[in-house]
């Protein structure tokens, strides 16, 4: 069986983090162990919440409790996303150490939270620079999203090509798979009109030393918060799970889009994770994955 050691944030009302990705994994038959690194009311989207923050050494102190039970060799892989300080990324990258000196093959997959089109950045000054310079590489696995990549590679990738290019240049430095998420270029948007689906799509692309693919979902009018939490863990845990990039790719497009579907007719605020669990654990709509070039 899959174990991921998950280090990130978690709150009490909604989806967000860990709260996010802890059950979505489970449901998929993967043992999670999660690390907080805040425990907050509800995310901070809201505008208000309350709850204590962890300190770095509390992530340590809670890792080698868990290394005490003698168990920490039974990690497959670390998981962790959103980072508030340096000092918390360099105590995720102190854990991702210890795992390793009980597990070797243990794989790291960074999540490097920092912004959005439409948002900019949206960390702490200095946390994109740490996360450019010190965190992604040492990742095997990085998922960024669009914006997050064109900040990593120091440049606008406005086409396909660009993106692809920008990924190729993000392993070169560590990571041996990139996925980039809301992918927005018009070379995918064929994708969807040849499945026959109307609107525009939002994609995905993941590359590692064997290609580079892309899959391209309908775009549902609104954001989710906590969906990219999901993404990464979905796409982390295929690997782990032995799956090919691009399995791994397509089993993530559909259970995220499977999620999102179903908090939208919800109308909800937050990840119907409860009700869209069937379809987390089998997705009922598949879409196709393409080589990307």
């Amino acid at each position: 069986m899959t174990t991921v050691l998950s280090i990130q944030s978690t709150v009490a009302y909604g989806h967000v983090g860990n709260s996010a990705a802890t059950f979505p994994m489970m449901r998929r038959g993967v043992e999670v162990w999660p690390v907080i690194t805040v425990h907050f009311s509800n995310h901070t989207g809201y505008g208000q919440w309350r709850g204590p923050l962890l300190t770095p050494d509390d992530v340590r102190e809670v890792v080698t409790g868990i290394d005490e039970r003698g168990v920490l060799g039974r990690v497959d892989g670390v998981l962790s996303g959103y980072q508030g300080a340096e000092a918390m990324g360099a105590a995720v990258l102190d854990v991702v150490a210890q795992v390793r000196r009980r597990n070797p093959a243990a794989a790291y997959c960074c999540d490097p939270v920092m912004g959005d089109v439409g948002r900019g950045m949206y960390v702490r000054p200095g946390i994109p620079e740490f996360m450019r310079d010190t965190v992604v590489p040492a990742a095997d696995i990085v998922t960024p999203n669009h914006f997050e990549l064109e900040f990593l590679v120091g440049r606008a990738l406005p086409t396909l090509p660009d993106v692809l290019a920008g990924a190729r240049e993000l392993r070169e430095r560590g990571p041996r798979v990139v996925l980039v998420t809301s992918v927005d270029v018009p070379e995918l948007q064929a994708g969807l009109q040849a499945d026959g689906l109307q609107g525009e799509g939002l994609s995905m692309v993941a590359v590692d030393g064997d290609g580079a693919w892309s899959v391209t979902t309908p775009r549902l009018d609104r954001t989710f918060t906590g969906s990219g939490d999901l993404t990464a863990a979905t796409f982390f845990t295929e690997l782990l799970g032995g799956r090919s990039t691009a399995e791994a790719l397509g089993t993530t497009a559909d259970v995220v889009h499977a999620v999102l579907r179903i908090t939208t007719e919800a109308d909800s605020a937050e990840l119907a994770l409860v009700a869209a669990q069937d379809e987390i654990a089998q997705p009922s709509r598949t879409f196709e994955v393409r080589p990307a070039g």
